[in-house]
């Protein structure tokens, strides 16, 4: 299916990311010892008349692979580098996050345990539904960094099925309207999409769950958030929109990488949310694109195949 062929891709392109420093392994290494091999066999052949030109060879073959070899260092410990500063930086954004809805839970289960409220039932349940929904957000992001973890190794076990995407969107918007308190962002849900879909239940509503936090995120109140779903001739669509700060046009051909975040957006987070999405419909065979302007919000748009009636992906 397209989905196995996406990940393939995917390994694919990792593997490209290793050529340079091959490349540079044989020019710089492999090249000067078949050179200074021909430079033997020649010494062998042509006694001490061609000294000189062997001497020339192999001053040529040392410097290369002097060259060769401290560029490849140069490559290792740049990648060894970038890859502490991206763990560092992913360390420090993720414990921010944590911090927040723990920082939450921690002041309302204070309270209760007070008894400060027990002559207010209305409070004591206030503060409980807080509580549920922090919990809520701390298992969003803790699926979020363990969705990458297995999908950087390969771990991922899709639980396909065929079905329409309604059951699938009305969970993943009721869920997230327990994240959210009811009176900071309004969540509307429009379905139209009847159409069979081969999905994976679990990674397609973390990714919707996922663009409804970035919405959420990135917007100030009153937040207006909008699902639609609805079937066009050969595939599904899903639409996130919301009325929040916009993506600048230069930032928006990078915010599906890994780590990346849009600068001055003032928000913090692991930069792993966007990612996600972008590699969770790529397995479904699907596309996603972003419609946005700066201060007139955002429109995420999921494109998935429609399943036939025989079963098989048109």
């Amino acid at each position: 299916m397209q989905g196995a062929h996406s990940q393939q891709i995917d390994r694919i392109r990792r593997s490209l990311s290793l050529v340079p420093p091959f490349v540079t392994l044989s020019v710089g290494v492999v090249l000067p010892v078949l050179l200074s091999t021909a430079a033997g066999i020649v010494a062998i052949v042509a006694g001490e008349s061609s000294l000189t030109l062997i001497l020339g060879i192999l001053v040529v073959c040392f410097t290369v692979a002097a060259i060769g070899g401290a560029t490849i260092l140069y490559v290792l410990l740049g990648r060894r580098a970038r890859l502490v500063r991206l763990q560092s930086d992913l360390l420090a954004n993720v414990t921010h996050e944590l911090r927040t809805p723990l920082a939450g839970i921690r002041v309302h289960a204070q309270t209760l345990q007070s008894g400060l409220l027990a002559a207010e039932p209305a409070r004591a349940a206030e503060s409980l539904e807080a509580i549920v929904r922090e919990t809520e957000w701390l298992e969003a992001m803790i699926d979020r960094v363990l969705s990458w973890r297995a999908a950087t190794r390969d771990r991922e076990s899709p639980h396909w099925e065929s079905g329409p995407l309604r059951p699938l969107l009305e969970e993943t918007v009721a869920r997230f309207r327990r994240m959210v308190p009811p009176d900071e962002a309004g969540v509307t849900l429009s379905c139209e999409s009847a159409a069979t879909v081969r999905h994976d239940p679990g990674a397609l509503s973390q990714a919707i769950l996922n663009l409804l936090v970035n919405a959420y995120k990135y917007s100030s109140p009153p937040r207006r958030i909008t699902v639609t779903a609805g079937d066009e001739a050969h595939e599904v669509t899903i639409a996130v929109e919301d009325n929040g700060i916009g993506i600048p046009q230069r930032e928006v051909k990078r915010i599906f990488e890994p780590f990346y975040r849009v600068l001055g957006s003032g928000s913090a987070g692991a930069g792993l949310g966007l990612a996600i999405v972008h590699r969770t419909v790529a397995a479904h065979g699907g596309t996603i694109t972003v419609d946005s302007r700066e201060g007139a919000g955002s429109r995420f748009t999921i494109r998935l195949p429609r399943v036939a009636s025989s079963g098989e992906c048109r």
